[in-house]
């Protein structure tokens, strides 16, 4: 059995998988708007435009879960990047693989997501679905939209293998 240690979430923590995003003093910002407010500029990587593909623009509403909880399945996109952004200003968990034609096991990480914090998937990146904790959170999410045949989800179910995060 393998238990995951839940990490905190940074930028440099989470680059093998794509973007943190958030509101910090780390990355590009000036003032707009006269004065009145701040621009934090360009803090993703948003890849969604291979084969036609377009960005869209959903709100996923994710079920607390329950720690300790055993992971099942693994998925990813590989057509486009997947970001979300919590707006429910509550913390969650993030578990990926980096990408490749099936995730290294050995190597899954959880991260912990601090309320303001949010994750760009880059393209292909394993990952389990939402796992919000404490309470239903809402999630601004932005992904790839396209024709209505595209394959852009591929799911790696976790057999045998238990994989568990604890609290």
């Amino acid at each position: 059995m393998t238990t995951l240690a839940i990490e905190p979430l940074t930028a440099e923590a989470f680059r093998p998988f794509g973007d943190v995003i958030e509101a910090s003093a780390s990355v590009r910002h000036f003032s707009i708007n006269d004065g009145f407010a701040q621009r934090f500029h360009d803090l993703a990587q948003i890849d969604v435009g291979s084969g036609g593909g377009r960005a869209i623009l959903s709100i996923f509403q994710a079920l607390p879960r329950q720690l300790p909880m055993q992971l099942v399945l693994l998925e990813r996109h590989p057509l486009g990047s997947q970001a979300f952004m919590p707006l429910s200003g509550l913390p969650y968990l993030v578990v990926v693989a980096e990408a490749g034609p099936v995730p290294v096991l050995a190597q899954i990480r959880c991260f912990r997501a601090a309320p303001g914090q949010g994750v760009n998937y880059a393209r292909g990146t394993w990952h389990h679905p939402l796992i919000a904790l404490q309470a239903p959170s809402d999630f601004l999410v932005v992904d790839r939209g396209g024709a209505p045949g595209d394959a852009n989800c591929d799911e790696h179910p976790l057999g045998d293998t238990p994989i568990w995060i604890k609290a």
